[in-house]
């Protein structure tokens, strides 16, 4: 699962885009628009990737250096880019029914290709898939809880949950799960859910954290440094007509979890906050 660490990083800056061009013949499209320039109310069911996208992603792999990658800068905006960012707003414009304060513009949630590595011995500039991070509105520059996605060649991951909180967050999460721990418990074992994700490895410690007690009903989940369901469908599901759906569905019976574990993260204040972005010319929130 994606950490602070490693090739996969919920937590980088977004990437903004600069305007779309059009997709080879077809003409450019508004990412939170349908083929008639319309606001769309539900999700599409068509393809977002062709395996154009896929073929980039493997080469992308094998020659993982800026001298490979600018001269096909226009092809990954074109079959990666743009396309994500049509996924993004379909998948946000759904949210309002199950998950809006998390509803943000395309381009805040889509996350960089380029890889932070200040602190990494590899040194590969760019990550090898392209990922969605969708934010809780008051927790947008901290960890938190949210919702993921992202495309690589060999997989698609749909994910929800807090993934690696910093110091205080966790403690704060901890220290919610001695009163709410069965509440927690409800949420990541939902039956419906579960035939869809499985909880994620949660990188338990060994003993207790200092304060807490080690005979506690809800040590197994204080033990954990990060809480969170996740599914892995292969590279080709990022090619169907039914992608966004697969997402949907998975974010919405996860949001229940993610709103929980979001609750001793937020003041009273963001707790009722409204979020408010227009999105073609309609304000969400």
């Amino acid at each position: 699962m994606p950490t602070r660490s490693g090739t996969t990083s919920l937590h980088k800056e977004a990437h903004t885009p600069n305007a779309t061009p059009a997709r080879s013949q077809t003409p450019a499209r508004h990412p939170s628009t349908g083929k008639s320039g319309k606001e769309s109310t539900s999700t599409e069911s068509r393809a977002y990737f062709s395996p154009a996208a896929l073929k980039f992603l493997r080469g992308l792999e094998r020659n993982n250096r800026r001298e490979w990658f600018d001269p096909r800068k226009g092809e990954f905006e074109r079959e990666l880019k743009y396309p994500m960012l049509e996924i993004i707003a379909q998948v946000t414009a759904a949210m309002i029914d199950f998950a809006p304060a998390h509803m943000r513009p395309p381009q805040k949630c889509m996350m960089r290709i380029y890889r932070d590595t200040r602190f990494s011995s590899d040194k590969s500039p760019y990550k090898r898939h392209i990922a969605a991070w969708w934010s809780r509105a008051g927790l947008e520059k901290t960890s938190g809880g949210g919702f993921y996605l992202h495309v690589s060649a060999k997989e698609v991951v749909i994910a929800a949950g807090v993934y690696m909180p910093e110091r205080e967050q966790l403690l704060a999460i901890r220290g919610f799960l001695l009163d709410h721990h069965e509440e927690v418990r409800r949420a990541l074992h939902d039956k419906k859910l579960r035939r869809l994700m499985n909880s994620f490895e949660g990188l338990p410690l060994t003993r207790p954290p200092k304060g807490f007690a080690k005979d506690h009903p809800a040590l197994d989940l204080i033990l954990c440094r990060q809480w969170g369901l996740a599914a892995t469908l292969p590279a080709t599901a990022a090619l169907e007509r039914n992608l966004v759906r697969e997402i949907v569905t998975r974010f919405r019976l996860a949001s229940p979890l993610v709103e929980t574990l979001n609750t001793p993260l937020l003041s009273g204040p963001e707790r009722r906050k409204r979020v408010l972005f227009p999105m073609n010319g309609r304000m969400f929130g």
